[in-house]
């Protein structure tokens, strides 16, 4: 049964799948190749809690890219991609992408699975991309011939960059980063009229 279908947990279990979920990231960003119990280590219950929720590591692994994904599309869902001022929409949804990818930098970088939940959310959050660059385009902030498929890549590899490029940037809050992204992605690096 996927954690999706499963019935809800408790208050305790969840809190306890929350640890375990937490500590896989922080553990795995360190060394890939971590142990269920190093990560029950980290979370700070026994191994045997571990594999009561996981029955072996790929399913971790798999609810750890499943849990990020869900983040991720939340983070997007939270930016109101059909209803808010397309520019706005841009802002937030950035803003919160960063925080989430910062946080679920290893989980967010998992290959999905065809069909898996976080191939589907995924697949769903680059729609919602489109949606808003769309609307971006509707209300002329976007020149009517630009390639949307290829601008929402150039406005992936905008966010990447922002989060593992310059150490500079670290100690930039997320609303600057995200104004820097927007700002380079509507109006590239040519001269202002």
């Amino acid at each position: 049964m996927s954690e999706s279908t499963a019935r809800p947990l408790r208050a305790d279990a969840e809190r306890s799948v929350r640890a375990i979920l937490e500590a896989a990231e922080r553990v795995l960003s360190a060394d890939p190749g971590a142990t269920m119990e190093q990560i029950a280590a980290a979370a700070g219950v026994a191994r045997a809690t571990v594999h009561r929720r996981f029955a072996h590591r790929q399913t971790l692994i798999d609810a750890l890219a499943s849990s990020a994904a869900r983040q991720l599309a939340q983070a997007v869902e939270d930016g109101r991609p059909d209803t808010a001022p397309p520019l706005v929409a841009l802002h937030r949804i950035t803003a919160n992408v960063l925080d989430v990818k910062s946080a679920w930098a290893f989980a967010l970088g998992l290959p999905s699975e065809p069909g898996s939940e976080a191939a589907v959310l995924h697949q769903d959050i680059a729609r919602r991309c489109l949606t808003v660059l769309e609307r971006a385009r509707t209300d002329g902030l976007i020149d009517e011939t630009a390639d949307l498929h290829w601008l929402r890549r150039v406005y992936y590899a905008l966010l990447g960059e922002s989060l593992h490029g310059s150490p500079e940037d670290s100690d930039t809050d997320t609303d600057t980063l995200a104004a820097r992204i927007i700002d380079t992605l509507l109006h590239g690096a040519g001269p202002r009229a």
